[in-house]
């Protein structure tokens, strides 16, 4: 797509980064694993440059009435910020995704094989949430792929003081600093950025619900929007009661963003009104906020407000739990396919045909079954690490890790 109005400082930016891009998909995984290396060791270099660009930020933002969300999103403690730069070393460490896959032959005397290569130039736009700018960059760098960060002007001193320490990070070791880009935050910039089909292979979109809308209903790219919040949890007929608890309260651990908190939950109408009030004494001791359907409140009105019908299809992104009743489990999975964001579902219960109706029927990216589905960016103890989570109705659903960052290519040999 041309642009009639081209800004020639975002055209003369993809340029670059698609050259940097050619360049770094021609290292080795050493390579790149030194880099990430280095990214992170400039990173802590420039800890207290971080600090106060992002005091910066967020006196701005108090003065322009920015919501106690994102600034709670926005804050950079000492603890955050170098868990964060303790994750870019490693990501650094974790083995190469590159390989090849024999498919066999063709027919006649072709011989094919597929290869795993990098996409391009990725193009990573988010709101507030500075330190996902680093690990964005250090998933691009460790697949060859080059990156254009775009954040919201809410944090834009702080995103621009860790894009120039990760730049540094690449120049220390001979690769170059083009390879990740930041770009500021005008509306049309953005619109530019999602229809540059030609230099942007993948944008990742990540923030409320409002930016991915915006960015999805913009692009002509190809896009891969990461889900936050409106998670449900089906509690059938014989489900424990300790476990719905637990989940509910674990999966909104999640820090800062608790992106597979659950929100909503669709309790069997079979269920006694003493595991109910059990479980909403339980969460308002824990600070929750409980609302629930007409049906719910007209029983129970001491312990929930008036779910509005809106909040079925809105994320809170608070400690906010509503409830409804269902009278089965086909019943749940048609409102789950309804109204839920369909990056993460749960489902608890002791029934191993409900477990299987469940499972089958429902279209969520991720299920969970007698388990919370807290998200962890890394795993003590695992060999991946997740940027976000994708509700993106194709292949590429789930968790956005850095086989998200590679396209399979087939060679076929004469």
């Amino acid at each position: 797509m041309e642009h009639a109005n081209a800004n020639p400082s975002l055209a003369s930016t993809l340029a670059q980064s698609v050259q940097a891009g050619r360049h770094l998909a021609l290292t080795n995984s050493k390579q790149r694993e030194q880099a990430i290396g280095s990214m992170a060791t400039a990173l802590g270099g420039s800890f207290q440059d971080i600090l106060e660009a992002n005091t910066l930020d967020l006196e701005a933002s108090r003065e322009l009435g920015i919501s106690d969300l994102l600034l709670e999103w926005l804050k950079l403690t000492p603890e955050r910020l170098q868990r964060y730069i303790d994750l870019l070393h490693r990501l650094g460490e974790l083995s190469s995704t590159y390989g090849t896959t024999d498919i066999g032959a063709q027919g006649g005397d072709r011989h094919s094989y597929r290869r795993v290569r990098p996409l391009g130039t990725i193009a990573f736009i988010y709101e507030a949430l500075p330190e996902l700018g680093a690990i964005a960059a250090g998933m691009s760098v460790k697949t060859g792929n080059s990156i254009v960060l775009r954040g919201g002007i809410e944090t834009q001193h702080t995103n621009l003081a860790i894009a120039n320490a990760l730049r540094i990070g690449l120049e220390q070791v001979d690769l170059p600093p083009d390879a990740i880009q930041i770009v500021d935050s005008s509306p049309s910039l953005l619109y530019e950025l999602l229809t540059r089909t030609q230099q942007v292979n993948l944008a990742i979109c990540y923030g409320r619900p409002s930016l991915i809308h915006q960015v999805t209903q913009q692009a002509t790219v190809s896009i891969l929007p990461a889900a936050i919040g409106n998670c449900y949890l089906y509690w059938g007929a014989n489900g424990n009661l300790e476990i719905v608890r637990q989940a509910i309260c674990d999966s909104h651990i999640g820090e800062p963003d608790a992106v597979n908190a659950i929100e909503k939950v669709l309790i069997h109408t079979d269920r006694s009104s003493t595991s109910l009030t059990t479980l909403w004494k339980s969460l308002a001791e824990k600070g929750f906020i409980l609302h629930g359907d007409r049906e719910l409140v007209a029983s129970y009105g001491e312990y929930l407000q008036l779910a509005q019908d809106r909040e079925w299809y809105q994320p809170y992104l608070r400690k906010i739990v509503a409830f409804k009743l269902v009278d089965s489990v086909d019943a749940a999975i048609a409102t789950i396919d309804r109204y839920s964001s369909g990056h993460a579902d749960c489902i608890v219960t002791d029934s191993y045909l409900e477990t299987q109706q469940f499972v089958a029927g429902i279209n969520s990216a991720c299920v969970y079954v007698n388990a919370s589905p807290r998200f962890y960016r890394h795993q003590r103890g695992g060999d991946r690490i997740w940027l976000g989570m994708s509700n993106y109705q194709g292949s590429q659903r789930g968790a956005i890790g850095l086989a998200s960052l590679m396209a399979n290519q087939q060679v076929t040999m004469g």
